[in-house]
């Protein structure tokens, strides 16, 4: 089994009104990703998700595909798909960082190596540690506290345990919204936020002293990416359980992080740890450390959602029965780009039992949805 051909797709579809995101970043209201085919020379297909937000990750839906295109794809045509230690030193060899590109062929040659042998990826890598129905919070957006409060109680009401609130915008405004949130869901229901690195440390001081009274279950990334230093003085003095996100795309940065004692949970996905495998690697050494690790969201369609679950279900270190994550991206967009989607019913995204990712790509639906002069012919 070889590799063929390499074809990218830049697709934008929109979220729905009502999932907007809203956020220290900014605002998500439509959503550029690059779909990835790889073919081999029998005709199988493997597919991937390069899930980018420039504000978050650096990379930008015209920057992934033309790497992909005309930097990966032909250092990584003839090999066999199922090499992935040599999949990625062909890649870390012509490119450094770029971890959502490098995520989405990862994804689609496991998706070929595990469809060629007719059994689910989480199988191929290790097999299921846990159900296949994966429980996720709910995220709001950094909205005015009425909205928020009004929204948290739809979500608690369609039976989400765990609800998550944006914050890093102006001060006064987080405290107005939490608390707000925190009246609407009442005692029981587990109450989160997350800063998005944005806020700095006598901010996030300030701040977490005023949010005392609602008896946050976790803070994530409540300083920018880098401050390692700040970020363990915060969870040694605040006495918070913390969660880093932003800070932590490799190895070095999970070393980094454990070592200095700046977290209790460390968050991963796919897309920014560069591939399934090695944020398996990761919760495997965190493990081994006594950090937990969840799952963090760039609110994926049903592609790099699979990919995510398929990490959860065979990761034994993938926590998310103690730290809720999010796996819930398809269901804020407008439309899917597979052929049956990822079933989500409240706060539940279950992954079906087929070969490779369990999802096949509808791609009349992505030609239907493809972002001008995004069409590029494979390269073979």
């Amino acid at each position: 089994m070889r590799i063929d051909a390499i074809e990218s797709f830049a697709v934008r579809i929109p979220l729905k009104p009502e999932r907007r995101m809203v956020s220290a970043l900014g605002r998500h209201e439509v959503s550029d990703y690059v779909l990835v085919k790889v073919t081999t020379g029998d005709g199988l297909v493997g597919v991937g998700e390069a899930t980018v937000t420039p504000r978050w990750s650096g990379e930008t839906v015209w920057g992934a595909k033309a790497l992909i295109d005309h930097v990966f794809a032909p250092v990584l045509i003839g090999l066999d798909p199922s090499d992935i230690p040599t999949v990625d030193a062909r890649m870390e060899a012509v490119a450094v960082s770029n971890w959502f590109a490098k995520a989405a062929l990862e994804m689609a040659c496991l998706d070929l190596a595990a469809r060629a042998r007719d059994v689910p990826l989480y199988e191929y890598i290790g097999g299921a540690q846990r159900s296949l129905r994966i429980r996720s919070r709910f995220s709001l957006g950094a909205y005015a506290p009425a909205v928020a409060a009004e929204r948290a109680s739809e979500r608690v009401a369609a039976g989400f345990d765990t609800i998550k609130v944006k914050v890093g915008t102006d001060v006064h405004e987080d405290i107005e919204r939490v608390a707000a949130v925190r009246e609407a869901i009442g005692p029981d229901v587990a109450l989160t936020i997350d800063a998005n690195g944005g806020w700095d440390e006598q901010a996030a001081r300030w701040c977490l002293e005023r949010m005392a009274p609602f008896r946050l279950a976790l803070v994530e990334q409540p300083l920018p990416r880098g401050d390692h230093s700040g970020l363990r003085r915060l969870r040694a003095q605040t006495g918070h359980v913390i969660m880093a996100d932003e800070s932590c795309f490799d190895m070095v940065h999970a070393r980094e992080l454990i070592e200095m004692e700046c977290c209790d949970v460390l968050s991963l996905y796919p897309g920014k740890n560069g591939g399934i495998l090695r944020a398996r690697a990761i919760a495997e050494f965190a493990s081994s450390r006594g950090v937990a690790c969840s799952i963090g969201s760039n609110l994926e369609w049903d592609v790099g959602t699979a990919a995510m679950l398929h990490l959860i279900v065979a990761t034994p270190n993938m926590r998310v029965e103690t730290f809720p994550g999010d796996c819930l991206g398809p269901s804020y967009h407008e439309t899917s780009i597979v052929r049956e989607p990822l079933k989500i019913e409240g706060p539940f995204t279950t992954l079906g039992d087929g070969p490779g990712l369990g999802v096949d790509v509808d791609w009349d639906k992505v030609h239907s949805h493809l972002m001008p002069s995004s069409a590029t012919p494979p390269c073979r």
